[in-house]
């Protein structure tokens, strides 16, 4: 068996946050092919990566498939030049799940199977309230409840809003291309609140993840975790700082005493090293469509197993997002949760063959060869961006 091609389907679509996916289709000789996930944040980012996977096609054209290890490091190391990080790293991710469920299918099982199979029957999730419908006190009561009669036992929120007005629903700080770090006392306040009303309604017994989306300097971070403890018992402080920092978060983690998380916008195991042996993070989140796919989260995690750190990957994306991270996390010791972006998930449907079971809180794998999940290609082709 032979790879043909790399086909990057960069789709439109209203259960994006972003409007927009960008899934990954690895061709092959025989007639058996395999997806992958590379959805970023930006509509400039996901153009750029079709670009770039076009010209990996040509380059592994005729590589064996099953050859995956060897795949991960000959697209790697084509890039170590012009910088190993960001998106040479999350090209590698998604064909790398790609070649795993193709891997998967050749063979005739699930992926987890291939990585030592199960120590878990199924996937324990955390998931996000739509902070669009935050409209008031009561709105936000609603919205958790419901979270919390579905099963879930952890949800994940950012109660700290974005400086400055959105303009098209883009924040300042990413329409002006910097980041201040700072954030209002007013608006400290209204973010202590809200984790307040939202750790009463949710009860002692979930889990209140914060997300501050690595946008603070170090006496700010400190500031709004410390007044977010105060405010109610949270179960961990995610990304205080930009990542390009270790010695920020260190101050930041020296300084507070809610656990940290940290991972999304690490780039393979080499990120992550640093972070465990400095003690930097008490959860590990990487991403498996952004960090190296599943070659590479299967390995971080074990580095994390060492250092007994848990953990739990991160997911803002479609379904081969949290398939791929589910397929690993079946087979993983020190496996926490596992994010998904709403805990209703009936949004995939139309993408992908059969509905995701995410009844009770947790994600329920099927038997089913490779990553278990077929794309609608109908779906696909219909709603194509067209690049040129």
């Amino acid at each position: 068996m032979k790879i043909t091609s790399i086909r990057p389907w960069l789709i439109k679509s209203d259960a994006s946050y972003w409007g927009e996916y960008l899934f990954v289709e690895v061709t092959t000789d025989e007639g058996v092919s395999g997806w992958g996930e590379i959805t970023t944040t930006t509509k400039l980012a996901n153009r750029a990566l079709c670009t770039i996977l076009r010209q990996i096609g040509l380059a592994v054209a005729g590589e064996d498939p099953a050859r995956i290890e060897h795949l991960w490091h000959k697209i790697f190391r084509s890039f170590t030049y012009m910088g190993s990080r960001g998106a040479a790293v999350e090209c590698v991710s998604a064909i790398d799940i790609a070649l795993w469920d193709i891997r998967g299918k050749v063979l005739g099982k699930p992926i987890y199977e291939l990585l030592g199979g199960p120590v878990r029957d199924e996937i324990a999730l955390y998931t996000h309230p739509n902070q669009a419908k935050f409209t008031g006190k009561e709105a936000v009561v609603r919205e958790i409840q419901d979270i919390v009669e579905s099963g879930h036992t952890g949800l994940k929120f950012d109660p700290f809003p974005h400086q400055g007005p959105s303009v098209d629903g883009v924040a300042r700080e990413r329409r002006d291309g910097y980041l201040d770090g700072g954030m209002t006392r007013k608006d400290e306040r209204e973010a202590a609140e809200l984790t307040a009303l939202i750790r009463e309604t949710a009860g002692p017994d979930v889990d209140i993840l914060i997300d501050a989306h690595g946008r603070f300097d170090v006496p700010t971070a400190i500031r709004l975790c410390r007044s977010l403890e105060e405010a109610g018992q949270i179960d961990w402080f995610e990304e205080p700082c930009p990542p390009e920092s270790l010695n920020a978060l260190k101050q930041v983690r020296d300084k507070v005493s809610a656990p940290i998380s940290w991972g999304e916008r690490g780039h393979t195991k080499w990120d992550f090293v640093p972070v465990l042996e400095g003690k930097l993070a008490d959860y590990i989140m990487p991403d498996v469509t952004w960090t190296g796919g599943i070659t590479e989260l299967k390995k971080i995690s074990a580095l994390c197993e060492a250092y007994y750190v848990p953990v739990s990957p991160h997911d803002a994306a479609g379904p081969i997002n949290v398939v791929a991270g589910a397929q690993v996390m079946m087979t993983v010791p020190n496996f926490y949760k596992l994010e998904t972006s709403e805990w209703d998930l009936s949004k995939y449907d139309h993408l992908i063959d059969k509905p995701l079971d995410v009844s009770n809180g947790n994600l329920k794998l099927t038997s089913k060869p490779g990553l278990g999940v077929e794309m609608n290609r109908d779906y696909l082709q219909a709603h194509e961006i067209e690049l040129g």
